[in-house]
This record gives C-alpha cells, structure tokens and sequence, in this order.
C-alpha cells in the first residue's frame, strides 16, 4: 500500500516513470485494481490520471480482462471504488475500441435486475444496457451507499458519437421510452453535480448528431428529450403569456420562484446544439415517402413552445456563442428575416411574436458535422474542453 500511495503523486508530474520496460507498470497496476480497497484506490487513482496517455490508453482500453474487472467491480453494490472505476471507464471512453461495449455481453448483476426496471431481466445483458441500468438506479446513492456513478454519464456522451450506439440509445426501449430517456432527468436543476448535467445533455446532442435517417428518429426521440432540453433555459418566474404556457409541455409550466436557470455556459452551449440539431437535420436527405416530415418536426417543437422559451431565454444570456446559437434555433423555427427582426425588436426590448414555417440559417456544428466529445475527459470534474480538431489532445479525468 506504501509503494502505490508514494507513486500517485509521480501519476501527475513524472507520466514517463509509468511507460518503462514495455509498459511493464501499467500491467502491475491492472492487477492492483483487483487489490485490498486502499491499494486498488490508489492503483485506480493512478490508471485515471496516466489514462491522459495515447500509448497507456490504448493498453487500458484494449485489455478485455482489465473491463471484465471494470465491470466486476463497479456492479457491485459493496463496491467501495465504484465512482473511481467511473471516472476510469469515462476516460477509456475517449479510446474507439470502447465501442464494443455495444456487442459485448456481460452475465446478468442480481442486485442491479432487483434494482432497476430499465430493461427485462435476462441471463446476459448488453454491457451498455449494463451500465445504463447502474446509472439508474445508482445516480443519487441509492444502489451503492459509496457511489454516484455522475461520470459515467461521460461514458454515454463519448460512445454515443458513433451511429450505432446512437441508434441504439435511440431504438432500444425502457417502459415504452428510449433508453437516451434515463438521462433526461439529469439536465437540471443547476445544483446537480456539473458531470452529472454536462454528460447528460452531451449525450443527448451527440446522439442527435450522429443517429441516422434523423427524419426517422429524431421526430421520435422529440417528445421524450425536448422538455428536459428546455427546462434548464428558463428562469424564475418567466414572462410568457397564458397562451404561450398552455403550449408548454406540463412538466414546464406553473414553475415557482424556485426554478433556476442553468448557468455553466459549457452546458448551455451543448443544450443550444442539441436543439439545434433537431430542428435542422430532420430537414437533412428526406427518406422517400417522408419529404414533409422535417416540417413536421419543426412544428412538433414550436407548439410544445420552444420559441417563447429561447426567446426569454436569448434575452438574459450573455455568453455570445450561446447568443449565437439561439438565433440560429430561432431562424429554423421561425424563418429568416422575420426572426432576424423579432430577434433585433427582443435586443431592444420590444418582443413581438413571429409565425412562419421559412427556414434559414446555418448550422452551429460546423460544416463538416464534426461530433463534438462530452467533455467527460475533466479534471475534477472542472476543466470541460470543446474539441475543435481531430489533431487537439483531449483533456481526462485526473484525481488529485
């Protein structure tokens, strides 16, 4: 235990200790994370932070019984390390080969079928369902007394940019909802932890951007995210009309003094994005037969009263990419030069309301549509980055 706790400190500072003899370190550390408590702590400790590393990321995250002991461990409800092994998967999420977790079948976990409804109990489950259910029933304490499980939320963001995890976050159903639904709750309010939130909304926009034949999936996945999506826009006491808060879904109106607008800007922007998305690749290549659907879409969203709530919402913001992104949800929603004007009538205080179904604007994510990380790669939990490049390194998950 002595010699694991001295190196954690060298884990931050001298990373070149750790890739000597062929990598002969990391594999010591692999098996120390099946150790006593406090040295599989440590050895844990030091893997997250190390993890930083293309060479000792592509060890972690290629080494099938190391996973295996991953899984083990964080489905155990005793498991005193569990958030530390999140914090782990997290940053071998940032490595493609993680993307097996979609075919890869694990044995079914008693305690966790006990514990959770989101799928039906079977002899082996899919190693996303797996962790999707731990999330679950997990997140506020209530499976493992020691664990939240926040960062795997992190999990889902980096492993839902590729098209089938996407789809099946999408297609796959717990109690007549997507499986991308177990995340909504976590979107708001602001006091929830900022792994907890930022992976939840970033899971939502990365599946938004790389499902496809969004006509299809997109105008189903609607009804189920775009509430929780709105929420964190609106403030205390908002200024709608009744008419515009009979349009709003139920769960958003009559909101007190209490409610609290999202304020980390990081959030927001992938908020932004997210509806962004909807509104404009339902409008991308249409399927034959479903030439009208991205219309469809795009009304499916103005009367749940997505405009009153950007509205508002672009009013009181002062982060200008968020600004920036408003006004482009608006422009689809809306239409071009008509929302240009409302939008110049709210910076001058006189908000006049516009209907017309013309679309305008260009897109938030670039035109490439390059899917933007979690940002679940954090130190502590603080350090979100957005990723520009394919060449930019990815900032991880280090423990201090």
């Amino acid at each position: 235990m002595i010699a694991t706790e001295n190196l954690v400190p060298y884990s931050k500072t001298q990373l070149s200790i750790f890739k000597t003899a062929q990598l002969a370190p990391i594999k010591d550390l692999k098996l120390l994370v099946k150790d006593y408590t406090p040295i599989a702590k440590n050895a844990l400790t030091i893997l997250i932070n190390i993890s930083t590393d293309p060479e000792i990321l592509k060890s972690l995250a290629e080494d099938d019984a190391l996973l295996e002991s991953v899984f083990i461990r964080i489905t155990n409800p005793k498991e005193p390390n569990a958030d530390l092994l999140s914090m782990l998967l997290s940053n071998l999420a940032k490595s493609d080969s993680l993307a097996r977790l979609l075919t890869l079948t694990r044995p079914a976990v008693p305690a966790l079928s006990a514990a959770t409804t989101s799928l039906p109990t079977r002899k082996t489950e899919n190693a996303i369902n797996q962790l999707l259910a731990l999330f679950n029933a997990g997140v506020h304490g209530n499976y493992n007394a020691d664990a939240t499980f926040e960062h795997l939320a992190y999990v889902f963001a980096d492993l839902a940019k590729y098209p089938d995890v996407a789809t099946h976050l999408a297609n796959t159903t717990r109690e007549n909802a997507p499986l991308l639904a177990i995340l909504t709750p976590h979107t708001h309010p602001p006091t929830l932890p900022l792994p907890l939130r930022l992976g939840s909304v970033s899971t939502i926009r990365n599946t938004l951007l790389a499902i496809p034949n969004p006509l299809t999936h997109i105008s189903a996945l609607v009804p189920h995210i775009l509430p929780s999506l709105l929420l964190p826009l609106i403030g205390p006491d908002p200024s709608f009309s009744e008419q515009e808060t009979d349009l709003l879904p139920p769960e958003l109106q009559l909101l007190g003094p209490e409610q609290r607008r999202e304020t980390d800007f990081r959030v927001l922007r992938e908020i932004v994005e997210a509806v962004f998305l909807i509104l404009a690749r339902c409008g991308e290549g249409s399927e034959e037969g479903e030439e009208g659907k991205g219309l469809e879409v795009r009304e499916m969203v103005k009367v749940t009263g997505a405009y009153a709530v950007l509205r508002e919402f672009h009013l009181g913001v002062e982060d200008e990419d968020v600004r920036e992104g408003v006004e482009r949800c608006v422009q689809l929603l809306m239409g071009g030069e008509e929302a240009e004007e409302m939008l110049e009538r709210e910076r001058e205080g006189r908000v006049t309301e516009v209907v017309d179904d013309e679309v305008g604007g260009e897109g938030l994510v670039g035109k490439e549509g390059k899917v933007l990380d979690s940002g679940g790669t954090m130190i502590q939990g603080e350090n979100y980055k957005r990723e520009e490049s394919d060449s930019e390194d990815e900032k991880m998950v280090e423990v201090f």
